[in-house]
């Protein structure tokens, strides 16, 4: 969904999708029909109104759409192994399209001046310039990406890989690495992270059936200041609260383990960063039931 406005980017799922799974929808105020020919063959993008409840723009492509971002003048589209970018007019105007490794977690980012997504190799990622078309290849992980996501202020992109035990911070401004924290020791499914409003906060979910929330350094700190950034740490297994407004004022203690940390030629994970916070959550046996319509139904709350 696009911010506070009317437009949704809709693609077909579920047992009866009401659009096929090679359709996108997003909400326009006027009713457009457009089909872009190119290349790639028909590509149709379904653009849904929900003011008039009117799907009014569509776009067709020759495979299963993923993804879906909306900004107020871009629209990105994620296929397995290609993203695409088009400009937010009527008719859509493609600007331009890049070849991505496999890619069916549809991982995409839209931020006002850049989008990031995979790279062709597995574990990179590819930050383009909207205005300029300039490419940066960052090497993420040494293994597939699962989950990344852009701060609203597009400075800091967050990326985790499908061992799961690591979500690594990069500068969007040099590509620079800002920060790497730990999830947990065990491998995991990482569904989601998510940046708050405020570019302080970071929360990661996982199929461990536990949301974690980590503090952000700031993208623009030199490498010394981040390294000294209060950080808030405690056990990824206890419930704590937290505020927002409050995340500068953490404590200084960055470690789950103390003094641990701080003896050398201890493993890595007793210095690393864990999250402040953490608190146990329901999770479906398969996280992706809900969009082929077969979730379990929901527990009545009394």
């Amino acid at each position: 969904m696009l911010g506070r406005a009317n437009y949704v980017a809709l693609v077909g799922g579920g047992r009866n999708p009401k659009f096929p799974t090679n359709k996108v929808g997003t909400l326009s105020p006027g009713p457009i029909r457009t089909s872009d020919q190119d290349a790639n063959g028909g590509l149709q993008l379904i653009v849904w109104d929900d003011a008039k409840q009117l799907a009014v723009l569509t776009l067709e492509f020759r495979s299963q759409v993923f993804q879906a971002r909306l900004s107020r003048s871009q629209i990105l589209v994620a296929l397995l192994n290609s993203v695409t970018l088009y400009a937010f007019s009527s008719p859509p105007k493609k600007v331009s399209s890049f070849e991505t490794a496999d890619n069916p977690s549809g991982l995409c980012c839209l931020g006002s001046k850049i989008v990031a997504f995979p790279g062709r190799t597995p574990g990179q990622v590819q930050i383009v310039e909207i205005g300029t078309g300039n490419v940066s290849i960052i090497p993420a992980h040494g293994s597939p990406l699962k989950a990344m996501t852009l701060s609203p202020n597009g400075e800091i992109l967050a990326t985790a890989s499908e061992t799961g035990t690591l979500i690594r911070l990069f500068s969007t401004t040099n590509c620079a690495r800002v920060s790497e924290l730990r999830r947990g020791v065990d491998h995991a499914a990482i569904f989601s992270l998510a940046i708050s409003p405020s570019n302080t906060l970071l929360a990661v979910t996982s199929d461990k059936a536990t949301l974690h929330i980590f503090d952000l350094p700031h993208s623009n700190q030199p490498s010394a200041a981040i390294a000294s950034h209060p950080i808030r740490s405690s056990s990824p297994y206890s419930t704590s609260s937290f505020d927002d407004s409050n995340s500068a004022a953490a404590s200084t203690n960055r470690t789950k383990w103390g003094i641990l940390g701080s003896i050398p030629l201890m493993p890595r994970l007793f210095s690393d960063v864990y999250s402040f916070a953490s608190a146990p959550i329901a999770i479906d046996d398969d996280p992706h039931a809900a969009l082929r319509g077969t979730a379990k139904p929901p527990v009545p709350i009394p």
